[in-house]
């Protein structure tokens, strides 16, 4: 039998390696801003179009390559960082595989310029689909340019498999703001489609935050710091009470790293035991530094995993520490709650020249108890005891007889009632009796469909009625969110939403839609955004569906809300009256019906 194994060529292995490196245009974002830090940058620029399909480029001020490396990073596993296996277990680089100019290089058109500082000429290289078509040397400033053009070029598949636009861009902004947040050092500059989104100056830690999530993060943020011999902890978390309802702006950073992990998010929950509502979240942005020997970085393709030697040592650290300073910032509440501050000490008092004075007793000489007989005031009440207790036998008598009475007349002369129809079981399900057995009705998902129907009807085909607020309400939101809430702003006025004034990082509300109240303002957009952000259709009306399906998850009554009676059999007709009762707006089942049939059989099996 002959032989069937055989190696692959460079450019089919490298397209295969960039499905695991790129995965969209964010993934090439992210290995090019890692390139320029590990080359010493201290000014980064990132250029878009079109969410990053047609051109990202990435402008750095780092020591740059020679001809000679300008050649070789483009080969597979070709890298600087590591020379024996020993090096992987410790690393203080972003990149160090030496797979990912390579994995670019073969979906794209790839120009790099680099010049380092001590040349007079720099390097320029274009590469196409992992074949070289030219290298010159020109004249260009010190540092690294490298633009990649034509994502998935060679891949159509691949490229249709893109989202729209707006979701690739909020990838893109996703890896960024991990980047700038790990190193505040460094300048960062971001222009999407010749429109700057983020201008970031180098300053501290705090700054940078402020920078990306809008002025109003500074009065959140309670400072984190501890130092340990195998764990050194510095950063913020956000006070409890502005936590959020989704997991948005939660970030662990390992030795200058972003990492995701359950794990140590779960330290850090359990540190806001207590402190936050139900269904919250707390915000953090939490700096770990521990020895590089420690760690394992290798475990995950995108890097975003990390392996601890000791992990539950780790947990315990975060937790306290975390703890401890919600304390000590007076976010926490102490035990001593009912403490009078009058009675405390003041701080200019001094012992050595200052005596407490002993308290004066004054008596009265003359007064004499024995003088006069003083007899006791009589207290005038409106109850009077009775002098004759000789018939008090009669008492229980008489109250025996109005009790009996009273149960004669609410079991026996009662008049027939109306039969209940509907019933609430654990504050989730409503059951409605019908004729051949029992509806099971999910209350909170059943709302949701309600509330769908009446949203998308009032948007789409009716005026939406609007409610002018008496003070317009001003919230602050980061100035991403401000762009997308503004690309949306049509439809949402068409829902009923009126805005005053738009800003770099706040939006005035003036006008919102009946069905939503002053105190949800907040809380429904945040929410929206977040549905946005996971996926948004391109077509005008699919925007109209997520703002639906939105506010109706928003608005609804949620597990645990007490129902009359009345209020479920108002659910229960509501709900068959839509046009889709069967299913919620993100087709889960709405009700289950169980049958007489279906019941005996449950006591016959």
């Amino acid at each position: 039998m002959s032989d069937i194994i055989q190696l692959l060529p460079d450019h089919v292995a490298n397209q295969i390696a960039a499905g695991e490196v790129v995965q969209r245009p964010a993934s090439v974002v992210k290995e090019l801003l890692e390139n320029a830090i590990d080359a010493g940058a201290t000014s980064i620029k990132l250029l878009l179009k079109d969410a990053g399909k047609t051109l990202i480029q990435v402008i750095d001020d780092g020591k740059g390559m020679s001809a000679t490396d300008a050649r070789m990073c483009f080969e597979r596993h070709a890298t600087s960082k590591i020379q024996k296996a020993e090096d992987l277990f410790n690393l203080s680089t972003k990149g160090f595989r030496g797979e990912a100019l390579a994995s670019i290089a073969a979906i794209a058109h790839v120009e790099l310029k680099t010049k380092q500082e001590n040349e007079e000429l720099g390097s320029c290289l274009k590469i196409e689909g992992s074949k070289v078509v030219s290298q010159d040397f020109i004249s260009t400033s010190k540092g690294t340019s490298l633009a990649v053009k034509n994502l998935f070029y060679n891949i159509p598949a691949r490229r249709n498999f893109l989202k729209s636009d707006t979701v690739e861009t909020r990838h893109i902004i996703d890896e960024f703001q991990r980047v700038a947040l790990a190193h505040p050092d460094i300048a960062f500059l971001l222009h999407h489609n010749n429109n700057e989104v983020y201008h970031l100056k180098n300053g501290n830690l705090r700054q940078r935050i402020v920078a990306v999530f809008g002025t109003k993060m500074n009065e959140k943020l309670v400072p984190i710091n501890e130092q340990t011999d195998i764990l050194n902890i510095n950063g913020f978390v956000a006070k409890p009470e502005f936590s959020k309802r989704k997991r948005g702006e939660q970030f662990f950073f390992v030795n200058d790293r972003f990492i995701k992990s359950s794990y140590l998010n779960h330290a850090v929950v359990n540190a806001f035991d207590g402190l936050l509502e139900q269904g919250s979240h707390p915000s953090y942005f939490l700096y770990l530094t521990v020895p590089a020997n420690t760690i394992d970085i290798n475990i995950h393709p995108t890097k975003t995993e990390i392996k601890f030697d000791n992990e539950k040592a780790l947990y315990s650290m975060l937790r306290a520490t975390v703890k401890h300073s919600l304390g000590q910032y007076n976010v926490a509440p102490v035990l001593d709650f009912n403490r009078d501050a009058n009675l405390d000490t003041p701080y200019h008092f001094n012992k050595n020249n200052t005596k407490a004075s002993t308290p004066k007793i004054t008596v009265d000489p003359d007064f004499n108890p024995f003088k006069e007989d003083v007899k006791p005031k009589q207290i005038s009440s409106p109850y009077k005891r009775e002098q004759n207790t000789q018939s008090w036998e009669t008492l229980y008598t008489s109250v025996s007889n109005h009790q009996t009475e009273k149960q004669e007349e609410l079991f026996e002369n009662q008049p027939e009632t109306k039969t209940q129809k509907t019933f609430q079981i654990q504050r989730k399900y409503v059951m409605s009796l019908i004729k051949s057995g029992v509806v099971l009705i999910h209350q909170s998902l059943a709302h949701q469909r309600i509330l769908y129907e009446e949203f998308l009807e009032s948007i789409t085909v009716k005026e939406a009625n609007s409610q002018q607020l008496l003070f317009p309400v001003k919230i602050s939101f980061s100035s991403q969110e401000i762009e997308m809430i503004y690309t949306i702003k049509t439809e949402l006025e068409n829902a009923g939403f009126s805005f005053d004034e738009f800003t770099k990082d706040s939006v005035t509300i003036k006008g919102i839609p009946v069905s939503v109240t002053e105190s949800k303002i907040t809380i429904i957009l945040e929410e929206l955004l977040n549905d946005i952000n996971l996926e948004v259709p391109d077509t005008s009306f699919s925007h109209f569906d997520v703002m639906a399906k939105s506010f109706a998850k928003t608005l609804s009554i949620k597990t645990g809300t007490q129902l009359s009676e009345q209020e479920q059999e108002s659910l229960v007709n509501n709900l068959f009256s839509c046009k889709e009762p069967t299913v919620s707006p993100t087709g889960k089942a709405t009700f289950k019906t169980l049958t007489l049939n279906e019941i005996d059989n449950l006591f016959n099996s």
